[in-house]
């Protein structure tokens, strides 16, 4: 059971990187690709529908978290604490950039809230991959399994490192640019005309530039955190992970040349599920290492609730979780199709 909730947290949280990564990369791209007003109105929209519920997830997998492995809740959110409050002023001024920049018919006005969607959707994903590849990486954790960690120290990794070293700054740069891939393919299968011209180049030079970074990441992970092949070596079926990452990035190379935007973004969602995978299956059972061999590390069997807690709690998660699914079906199905470019408000 407790592998079981391990791999629910991981399942939400990829949900949250797949359908909110497509909305970071369309803030992070829509100053670059949309050259006039009306193009950045059908960027807007083609999200505009979508961007808010897709957070959901976040908030899903966290409570998910904090229910099913309370000790790593209470640790992470604590020793992160800097981070995640960087981490939510950017997602306020995301939702404040979207909701407000077509309150005023003003050229300065929506400027400035272009700016700051870009500016909030960049960073967003870049604290994202510095995340996971603080999580990659272990932290200082003391004997009550608490730790602090200054933004950084001297940018190396070892017993001692801060938020910020060589390694999170790859894993950073890694999901700014596999997200920007994505946003792009998101809005070469949602809109038309200029707009989805440019976002076909934007992922045609984005694609070897990811795919050189993902080559990257694995060795960096290596030598980061030199056991984290391990599990890789003892179920050999665990490569099927990297084997679906270089299959989806061949099948997206392909799709962006031949024209076929539904293959290529749902080639990108296979990558961005399975780097993550590839992720839990190198950290299983471990949820957070700990640097200091002195202290144990959380793993899934001295962090899961009770028995009784977690037979309680799967049940009530598979009724939200139906819930979830159908509201996202509709939603999805209502705002299937183009976005139209003579469209002024969202949706189509």
């Amino acid at each position: 059971m407790a592998t079981l909730w391990y791999w629910i947290v991981a399942v939400m949280l990829a949900a949250y990187v797949v359908l909110d990564g497509f909305d970071l990369g369309v803030g992070t791209l829509l100053l670059f690709v949309a050259r006039t007003e009306d193009e950045r109105q059908q960027g807007i929209r083609a999200i505009g529908p979508v961007w808010d519920g897709n957070e959901v997830w976040l908030l899903a997998g966290g409570g998910t978290l904090f229910f099913a492995f309370p000790q790593v809740y209470a640790s992470s959110f604590s020793g992160f604490y800097l981070p995640l409050v960087i981490v939510l002023w950017l997602l306020v001024l995301r939702g404040v950039s979207v909701e407000l920049r077509m309150h005023f018919d003003d050229p300065l006005w929506r400027s400035f809230f272009d700016g700051l969607l870009f500016f909030s959707s960049a960073l967003l994903a870049i604290f994202f991959g510095a995340a996971l590849a603080n999580v990659l990486r272990g932290v200082p954790m003391g004997p009550d399994h608490s730790f602090f960690l200054p933004l950084w120290t001297n940018w190396r990794t070892g017993a001692n490192p801060g938020i910020l070293d060589w390694y999170t700054v790859i894993g950073g740069v890694i999901a700014l640019l596999a997200l920007a891939l994505h946003g792009a393919l998101y809005l070469v299968l949602k809109t038309e005309g200029d707009l989805q011209r440019r976002a076909r180049v934007a992922a045609g030079w984005l694609w070897p530039v990811v795919t050189a970074a993902t080559l990257l990441a694995v060795p960096a992970t290596v030598l980061a955190r030199p056991d984290s092949l391990q599990n890789f070596h003892g179920h050999p079926a665990a490569f099927l992970a990297p084997a679906v990452v270089a299959v989806s990035l061949i099948t997206m190379l392909m799709a962006i040349r031949k024209g076929a935007e539904v293959q290529a973004f749902f080639s990108s969602c296979a990558y961005l599920i399975a780097m993550l995978c590839g992720a839990a299956v190198g950290l299983y059972p471990v949820l957070l290492p700990s640097t200091n061999p002195l202290v144990e590390s959380l793993t899934i069997a001295n962090s899961i609730v009770g028995p009784h807690s977690q037979r309680v709690g799967l049940a009530w998660w598979l009724f939200g979780i139906l819930l979830a699914v159908m509201y996202f079906s509709i939603v999805y199905w209502m705002f299937r199709g183009k976005v139209s470019r003579y469209s002024s408000t969202y949706g189509h």
